[in-house]
């Protein structure tokens, strides 16, 4: 619900802003002329009909005073519009949660660590096996501690996969086997073309 209502929050803000840039530079160049030949406010005004607006708007805002069907939808609009800004207040306000790894939770406290810089040192320590040419890794957090690593090594043609899947995870055990991290690991020959 929240990652809906940020999503929903950029693009409001993004049209908003935009809507509000060409409003500043029209007003600001007919605020430039004064009279109501060429560039003005009063000239503004009429290309606007505001006049007549006026008197088109106005008709249906005295209906809305008295009881009746339009009263009932313009109250209607009036809490959908308090929800939709309750909503987008929501989407600006409430902190993002941010998913990190519990490694250990014992006495002293918990030891965690956020899921990009785990997958960095895991590509680092899978980047100096010997054959390894690229390696991708993705973590996943558990409910309780520990988590997932997909890891995604490719190696080049004379290198033998098994040897290099079997030196991928010793190099890996350093930081899976403490931390109750499972590796799930995909050995693969790199191609010629990317």
């Amino acid at each position: 619900m929240i990652v809906l209502a940020r999503g929903l929050v950029r693009l409001v803000g993004f049209v908003a802003l935009l809507a509000l840039a060409a409003a500043g530079l029209v007003l600001a160049v007919f605020c430039i002329g004064t009279g109501t030949s060429g560039p003005s406010l009063a000239r503004l005004a009429k290309l606007l009909h505001l006049a007549s607006l006026r008197d088109t708007v106005g008709h249906w805002l005295g209906q809305m005073e008295t009881h009746g069907s339009v009263a009932v939808i313009a109250l209607a609009c009036g809490f959908g519009a308090i929800l939709l800004g309750l909503l987008l207040l929501a989407g600006v306000l409430v902190p993002r949660r941010e998913r990190l790894v519990t490694l250990s939770r014992g006495e002293p406290g918990t030891l965690a660590a956020r899921r990009r810089a785990l997958a960095q040192a895991a590509t680092t320590l899978v980047e100096r096996v010997r054959g390894v040419t690229e390696a991708r890794i993705r973590v996943r957090p558990r409910r309780t501690t520990g988590g997932r690593l997909s890891v995604r090594a490719s190696h080049t043609r004379r290198a033998d996969p098994a040897q290099v899947q079997t030196a991928v995870h010793e190099a890996l055990g350093g930081l899976t086997e403490p931390f109750d991290l499972k590796a799930r690991l995909e050995v693969r020959r790199r191609g010629r073309v990317e």
